[in-house]
C-alpha cells in the first residue's frame, strides 16, 4: 500500500499539519465540536470573532437559506476578549491544533485593544483582522473598502504584535488588488479572503419570519467560483499568503483553491450543514492528492495557468 500523502503547509510562520481550517463565525470558539470529532486532526480553527466588550448581536431570525447558500445576519454575537482568555482559551491550550483569533471592531483602537490583550495570553497561533466591519469614525465606512483604512488598522496591530497577523478581507470592493496590496504593505503576514457578499431576503408575504434587516452575508457554494476568481487576482497582486475562503464543501473544493494559489483554506457554510466538514474535507483532499499521484500537497499548491 502506498503511503500517504504529506498534506502539511508552512507559511507566515506556521507549521500545519494539513491545509484545512474551519473559518470565522462557523465553528464557535472550537470546544463546540470538540465533542463531535477530534480538533485534533484539523490544520488549525478561526474563532468566531472577538470584540472589547461582549456584544449581544441581532435579533433571530438571523439565517436564511437560499439557493445553494444561506444569508446570516448574526450581528457578530460574542462573549468579548476578556471572557474569552478566562473560559475559552485554558480549555483551547490542550489541542495540538493552531487557534487563530478573529478580531473586529468599530474603530483602530479597538482592533490594537483586542489583540493587545490577547499578546498577554498563551495559546492563540495567529490574529486574523475582521476589516468587514464599520468604522464608527468614519461615518460608518467599512474599513476593507477603503485601503487608507486597511493600512490604518493592520499597521497599528502590526506595531503590538508578535503573532502572525492575517487580514480579512472583503469581496464587496470594484478591484481586490488594492486592498490585498495595502494590507501587505502595512505588513500584514498574509491575507485570507473572501468574507461573504452583501445579499438581499425580501419579507415574508405568508407572515413567516425572515431576516429582520432584510440583508445579510451572502455565503455557500453559490460563492465559490466568485471566491475562486478574486482568491487567483489576490495571489497575483500580492507576495504574502492568501487563505483562501468561499464555498468550499468538498476535498476537489479544496483543491482548486490551493491549484490557484491559496496556502490554506478555511471551511465555512458546510460547518452549518454537516458538522464534521471539516474533517471529511482533510480525508477527501487526502484522496485527491493520492489519487492524482501527489506526495506533497505543494506539489498542488500552484497557480492556474
Amino acid at each position: 500500500m502506498s503511503s500517504l500523502p504529506d498534506l502539511s503547509v508552512e507559511f507566515a510562520g506556521l507549521h500545519l499539519k494539513n491545509p484545512i481550517l474551519a473559518a470565522s463565525g462557523t465553528f464557535g470558539y472550537g470546544l463546540e465540536f470538540a465533542a463531535l470529532f477530534d480538533l485534533n486532526k484539523l490544520g488549525g480553527f478561526v474563532t468566531k470573532g472577538l470584540s472589547r466588550r461582549p456584544m449581544r448581536g441581532n435579533p433571530p431570525p438571523r439565517l436564511a437559506e437560499t439557493p445553494a447558500g444561506m444569508l446570516n445576519s448574526v450581528g457578530l454575537q460574542n462573549i468579548g476578549v476578556d471572557a474569552f482568555i478566562r473560559d475559552k482559551l485554558p480549555q483551547l491550550r490542550r489541542f495540538d491544533t493552531a487557534v487563530i483569533v478573529n478580531v473586529f471592531g468599530e474603530a483602530t483602537e479597538d482592533y490594537v485593544e483586542v489583540v493587545r490583550q490577547l499578546e498577554a495570553a498563551e495559546g492563540v497561533s495567529a490574529y486574523e483582522l475582521n476589516l468587514s466591519c464599520p468604522n464608527t469614525k468614519c461615518g460608518g465606512m467599512i474599513f476593507g473598502s477603503d485601503p487608507a483604512l486597511i493600512r490604518e488598522v493592520t499597521s497599528a496591530v502590526k506595531n503590538i504584535c508578535r503573532r502572525p497577523l492575517w487580514v480579512k478581507l472583503t469581496p464587496n470592493v470594484e478591484d481586490i488588488a488594492p486592498p490585498a496590496q495595502a494590507a501587505a504593505a502595512a505588513g500584514a503576514d498574509a491575507i485570507s479572503l473572501i468574507n461573504t457578499f452583501i445579499g438581499r431576503q425580501m419579507p415574508s408575504l405568508d407572515g413567516l419570519p425572515s431576516i429582520p434587516s432584510g440583508r445579510g452575508g451572502l455565503s455557500g457554494p453559490a460563492i465559490h467560483s466568485l471566491a475562486l476568481k478574486l482568491i487567483e487576482q489576490a495571489v497575483q497582486a500580492v507576495s504574502i499568503p492568501v487563505i483562501g475562503i468561499g464555498g468550499v464543501i468538498t476535498g476537489a473544493g479544496a483543491a482548486e483553491f490551493l491549484r490557484a494559489g491559496a496556502a490554506a483554506v478555511e471551511v465555512g457554510t458546510a460547518n452549518f450543514y454537516d458538522p464534521i466538514a471539516t474533517v471529511r474535507i482533510v480525508k477527501e483532499l487526502e484522496s485527491y492528492c493520492r489519487l492524482a499521484g501527489f506526495s506533497a500537497i505543494g506539489e498542488l499548491r500552484k497557480r492556474l495557468v
